[in-house]
């Protein structure tokens, strides 16, 4: 907080020398528009500004000129002479008078011009005399601002307080100012959920008619939800309905959430998403009767009382396809539907069907095309007849494209995120994929973008309103996981620098059984083509002892380079230079592995052709992603080999069957090949199986071994499928924790070696090999919870099928991850 030195308190909030301002807002909007009309509009001054005075209130210095003695009547006014101005303009303030020279001494218009003045709000004081013929005006500006002070602040710094006041250094300082700034400082406090705060403002008078202007702040406690209830609710409980609002009561353990803090604007959200939940479960007459917030008489809590009318339940009645357009049949488009005759009726459901066949439509050649859902509901038998309307759409263009509340990211990181442009026709489905790139992005809190009527009945105007977010990291933290041990993070990374959509970054991980340090830098969209130019240097040094005998370091930087062909297909090239050195090799371990000893250079391009069909790349739920990768070593360095992998994943939600959020599957798999295209490949640029890949063994714990030493030797060829169901558990959403149950498959094999490849061992032979291309299986459970501080996942695999050699892992638990 700023400091400001003045004179010792007697009291909090009081000091010798310093005003604490309690006067009346005197200048109303009404009658700053009345001087403004006086200021533009000449011939039209006199009569605004006795409008003006009419408006004011008494202010206590005109009721102080009215008692003065008043100026002497009779004669005509020769001079107007005005003193004690230091920054007003003379003839600004004779402008504002009602009299001019060759006017006479009129006591009634020389009252309505000293009350003129006072009402402009620029004079702390004003006096008229004469002498003379002459009219002498004194004045007493108003100080100005020094410096404006914080003091007693925590929940807003000072930073975020200075933004939001309007009184700045230089400023005219005005008691009315000073109020609306208090206003506005517990306005903001209240958004912050401190409702019982208190705000003083004071001045500290300066030399040369300046002032130091201080708010006394006193916080207060934080103002949490108490209690929320539901008034009229029969088929789901208190409870369920909690869990749909986003509003939350107060909880020991939810001190990292906001959601337990009162907010107007979380409110409306909140009857939005009942009537979002129990539209999708059948409830279709269901409404608000009312959702209203009570503050406490002591200002410490509040109660949320939502009343609502569920009405009754509907299932799916008829469903009928109606199309007017040339190839398009009720056959052909039907199978878009996501509902089916007899099912409980689901809005979002039907949405989505209409949706899906719009899209179809468009993508054969129609680009007006209108998809319209209308219900019949039939209360007697309680279901939902359903038909889709699909003709041609209306011709509209978007006329322009406009972008609000982003006070940091650039408009073009914004803009490019579309897939529609000014001219275009307008297209519910981009601008829905549209919406969920920018949500993707992850620099925003909320993105939507909403469709309004241009100029023209052609035209639409796009307006996207977005709620911008912290995307810089600081990170210190540690943890503990299977795979590196005891772990201490430290990081420094902005994905979104200057708002330029650039991510770059600095991260150290110090562990016991892996450490490392990468600085990193990606543009996604160089120059704001459809380019991503990044690049690495890192520091990679390897404990394997306990998983693998040795040791490994590795040093090197890479370069990559991508682009879009469409929206879902992408590309990245890649190229690294990678120095390997491998050492500290535990006595009696396999032949093949001191073969490896000692220091490589890997030099590899490679690139990665990714196809994402996905509704969202941070947390799917549904579709699909293919992603092939290839990697060609032999660009000068040491290694020569040609590594391919494909790996698919697929997402399947089960929300409607299950009738919750959270259900889902999940199918992943992958197959992957090493081409030997010189000599012998190293067996660090092998496959491995086992981890993260295979739960249930221990990394490289399955595959070709060491008949002797059972050392993890690797693989040139593998294969691997996992099939996870993931669902919530039976506690509070804002946990943040989830269940999951899967099964793991995968084989690896191909771990021979070439003769020759074991000079050092008698006679050129190389030892035995175990090697089993029989699948090994994994089957367990596990608990993944979101904390504030990482990632959690604790897995457990007690069913596992293995083969001779094979080192299993029942337990598997990972921590200090940044998700």
């Amino acid at each position: 907080m700023v400091g400001l030195a003045r004179p010792a308190r007697g009291r909090r909030g009081a000091s010798p020398g310093a005003e604490t301002l309690t006067g009346d807002l005197r200048l109303t909007r009404f009658r700053a528009a009345l001087l403004a009309l006086a200021c533009l509009c000449p011939c039209l001054a006199p009569v605004a500004i006795a409008a003006a005075t009419r408006a004011a209130p008494t202010h206590p210095m005109s009721a102080r000129a009215e008692t003065a003695a008043p100026v002497e009547t009779g004669g005509i006014i020769r001079a107007i002479e005005v003193s004690g101005n230091k920054r007003i303009e003379t003839d600004t303030i004779r402008s504002y008078m009602l009299v001019r020279p060759g006017d006479p001494f009129d006591p009634s218009r020389l009252d309505q011009s000293l009350k003129t003045l006072y009402a402009t709000g620029l004079f702390h004081d004003v006096n008229l005399t004469r002498q003379g013929d002459t009219l002498l005006v004194r004045v007493v500006e108003y100080p100005l601002v020094n410096r404006v002070v914080f003091e007693g602040n925590h929940a807003l710094t000072d930073s975020e307080l200075t933004k939001i006041v309007q009184l700045r250094p230089r400023a005219v300082f005005t008691r009315a100012a000073a109020e609306a700034d208090r206003r506005r400082i517990l306005d903001s406090f209240a958004l912050k959920g401190h409702y019982d705060a208190t705000v003083t403002p004071e001045i500290v008078r300066l030399p040369e008619n300046r002032v130091n202007v201080v708010f006394e702040i006193h916080d207060g406690p934080s103002t949490l939800i108490s209690r929320i209830s539901f008034v009229g609710n029969h088929a789901y409980s208190e409870s369920r309905l909690g869990d749909v609002v986003s509003s939350r009561e107060e909880r020991w353990w939810a001190f990292l959430s906001t959601a337990d803090q009162y907010n107007p604007q979380r409110l409306r959200l909140d009857q939005e998403l009942l009537r979002r939940f129990y539209f999708k479960h059948g409830y279709a007459d269901f409404g608000i009767v009312s959702a209203t917030a009570e503050l406490a008489p002591d200002r410490k809590a509040f109660f949320l009382t939502f009343t609502v009318h569920e009405g009754p339940r509907y299932r799916v009645g008829k469903i009928v396809v109606h199309s007017t357009l040339k190839g398009m049949t009720p056959a052909v488009l039907g199978n878009a539907l996501e509902i089916s005759r007899g099912d409980w009726f689901d809005a979002d459901a039907m949405q989505r069907s209409a949706d899906k066949m719009e899209e179809y439509v468009r993508s054969h050649g129609y680009a007006f095309v209108q998809v319209v859902p209308r219900v019949t509901k039939d209360r007697k038998a309680r279901t939902i007849a359903i038909a889709f309307d699909v003709s041609r759409g209306p011709r509209v263009y978007v006329e322009r494209i406009d972008i609000v509340g982003n006070t940091r990211t650039r408009d073009s990181v914004i803009r490019r995120q579309f897939h529609i442009a000014e001219g275009d026709a307008v297209n519910a489905g981009s601008v829905r994929r549209t919406e969920q790139r920018l949500k993707d992005l992850d620099y925003f809190q909320n993105a939507a973008i909403t469709v309004a009527p241009g100029s023209a009945p052609d035209k639409a105007v796009l307006t996207t309103r977005v709620t911008e977010k912290a995307t810089g990291q600081l990170t210190l933290g540690g943890g503990f996981s299977t795979d590196v041990g005891l772990l201490l993070d430290v990081g420094l990374r902005e994905r979104n620098i200057i708002g330029s959509g650039v991510d770059a970054g600095i991260n150290g991980i110090l562990a016991q059984k892996q450490s490392s340090i990468d600085l990193s830098i990606t543009d996604p969209y160089f120059e704001n083509r459809n380019l991503l130019l990044g690049g690495d240097a890192f520091l990679l040094q390897t404990s394997n002892l306990g998983t693998a005998p040795y040791d490994e370091r590795r040093v090197g930087f890479s370069a990559r380079l991508g682009y879009n062909f469409t929206t879902h297909l992408q590309q990245v090239w890649n190229y690294q230079l990678v120095g390997r050195t491998v050492y500290n090799i535990t006595a009696g371990s396999s032949a093949f592995i001191f073969d490896e000893q000692g220091y490589t250079l890997l030099s590899q391009v490679g690139q990665v052709l990714a196809l994402d069909y996905r509704d969202s790349t941070i947390s799917p739920t549904r579709g699909y992603i293919l992603s092939l990768a290839t990697d060609y070593a032999g660009l000068g360095g040491n290694a020569d080999f040609l590594r391919t992998k494909l790996d698919a994943a697929y997402y399947i939600p089960l929300e409607r069957l299950m009738g919750a959020s959270g259900w889902g599957i999940r199918l992943r798999a992958s197959v992957g090949y090493l081409f030997n295209l010189g000599h012998q490949e190293q067996i660090i640029d092998r496959f491995f199986l086992g981890g993260d890949n295979l739960r249930g063994f221990q990394i490289g714990g399955a595959g070709p071994h060491d008949a002797t030493t059972g050392d993890s030797l690797g693989g040139r060829f593998m294969w691997t499928d996992s099939t996870q169901l993931n669902f919530p558990l039976p506690v509070s959403p804002d946990l943040g924790l989830s269940g999951h149950v899967f099964a793991d498959v995968g084989a690896l094999t191909q771990g021979s070696f070439e003769a020759g490849s074991c000079p050092n061992q008698p006679g050129g032979v190389c030892p035995a090999i175990t090697a089993s291309g029989a699948p090994r299986v994994g089957v367990g459970f596990g608990i993944s919870w979101r904390s504030g501080f990482g990632l959690i996942n604790i897995d457990f695999t007690p069913f596992v099928l293995k083969q001779p050699g094979d080192q299993t892992q029942v337990f598997r638990f990972g921590f200090g991850t940044r998700f």
